[in-house]
């Protein structure tokens, strides 16, 4: 095999449709000469469709990250098709609907809790559970939406994924001795699964068109797909607790 990940072995979560980043993802991974074994939640059977139309089949394997004994048996699930991993790939979240959408100051704890240890607590939950398999070292990486601002309707998720690149850069400073890097890639607003299930989400796209430099495709994941598969080669070492923007520029305009 050649190619940047040439005899990688990857775990990706976060595929459930064809249009997702993980997707992108894994698909770009495979092309560039990587093993990858997926996780899915919930839905399997439709997991384990969208996983056959990769270049090589998946296999997937049932994880929910809050669950305990899913994330103990993790390890020995993926044994099951590789004997190790070299990267992990977090594309996790999830807020119940009083969470987003304007409801900021309405949401109850538990809603709250909830969005919180899915998001956010989950990228160490899933980490560890991994930890295992990754006696050579290795790199874990996930998602974020830029939470260095307050964005209109993204509410409760907004402080999720600023707890996420904070847990990131906690997990760069407590797994960097053992070879362990931690980024993340905050991609820009993309009609996901995801993004449709955020009341009002279509108020990002326009300025998103308009002020980003470099242009924004709604529809292209394969930007963030190849950040990704970037920072899980062996071309970023040096590099973790970093936040990698994959947005057309949009960051970086001011108002």
């Amino acid at each position: 095999m050649s190619g940047l990940l040439a005899g990688k072995r990857l775990l990706i979560t976060g595929v459930i449709t064809d249009a997702s980043i993980a997707f992108s993802a894994a698909k770009i991974a495979q092309e560039q000469g990587a093993t990858v074994v997926l996780t899915g939640f919930g839905r399997l059977s439709l997991v384990e469709r969208i996983a056959k139309r990769l270049p090589e089949p998946a296999p997937v394997i049932e994880l929910d990250v809050t669950n305990e004994e899913h994330l103990a048996g993790l390890a020995d699930k993926v044994r099951e098709h590789v004997d190790g991993l070299d990267g992990v790939v977090h594309s996790i979240g999830f807020a119940p609907p009083s969470c987003l959408g304007g409801g900021f100051m309405d949401a109850p704890w538990e809603d709250v809790a909830t969005a919180v240890h899915v998001s956010t607590y989950s990228y160490k939950s899933l980490a560890r559970a991994a930890l295992p398999l990754m006696s050579s070292g290795g790199s874990v990486v996930g998602l974020t939406f830029d939470a260095t601002s307050a964005w209109p309707v993204y509410d409760w998720m907004g402080v999720a994924k600023a707890g996420l690149e904070s847990a990131s850069r906690y997990l760069a400073l407590h797994l960097g001795k053992q070879g362990i890097r931690s980024n993340l890639v905050a991609a820009g607003p993309l009609r996901t699964i995801a993004a449709k299930s955020i009341p009002g989400f279509e108020q990002f796209e326009d300025a998103w068109a308009e002020r980003a430099p470099l242009g924004w495709d709604l529809h292209d994941t394969s930007a963030a797909g190849k950040a990704i598969c970037a920072l899980l080669s062996d071309w970023f070492p040096a590099t973790t607790g970093e936040v990698v923007h994959v947005d057309g520029g949009y960051h970086a305009i001011g108002a």
